[in-house]
């Protein structure tokens, strides 16, 4: 089911999410109805309170763009990320790479609103899926910067939050027409 994705400034994209305790069919469902939803939103990557619910649970997939990164390790062992994707993590556990860039984004919550954001090149991230499994992933590229990106929501932070200085000033006006839009769309 494809589930309303929730628009800045919805308080529930600064929460700071509730662990998931325990894979219920519900848990199962959403992460099911994520995916749909991602998908039809054609996104990279949906994170739980996008959906209104504060739980540690995201939704990745790049498989559209098999050339996004240059590496993929799924517990220590080298993997093809198509064979990976989507995937489904909860409770994640980020460790960010040393090495910056600055690229462009974009985010579901903030129709049309594009910045440019400086993220760690590659990430480790430790988390579980829905069998109850632990897994560590280590990525660069695109799956790297969706890492960081699902992961900040699910913390309370937004991509906005990452822009410059500068970035925040270019961007207040053009948030705040936004914004007008969104609500005349949900009248």
């Amino acid at each position: 089911m494809i589930l309303p994705i929730v628009r800045y400034p919805a308080p529930v994209l600064r929460a700071k999410c509730r662990p998931v305790q325990e894979v219920t069919p519900e848990v199962r469902q959403l992460a099911a109805d994520m995916i749909e939803t991602m998908n039809d939103a054609n996104g990279v990557g949906l994170a739980a309170p996008q959906v209104a619910v504060d739980l540690q649970l995201a939704v990745i997939d790049v498989s559209h763009n098999p050339d996004c990164l240059t590496f993929l390790r799924v517990d220590g062992a080298p993997a093809r990320m198509p064979e990976h994707m989507p995937v489904i993590f909860l409770n994640p556990v980020l460790e960010l790479g040393k090495d910056k860039e600055t690229d462009e984004e974009g985010c579901l919550s903030f129709p049309r609103l594009r910045g440019d954001i400086r993220r760690s090149l590659e990430v480790k991230v430790s988390f579980q899926t829905l069998d109850g499994a632990r897994h560590t992933w280590e990525c660069d590229g695109l799956l790297a910067r969706a890492f960081q990106h699902e992961i900040d929501h699910l913390n309370g932070v937004l991509f906005i939050d990452r822009l410059s200085a500068a970035g925040k000033v270019g961007l207040k006006r053009k948030l705040g027409r936004l914004m007008e839009e969104w609500a005349e769309d949900d009248a």
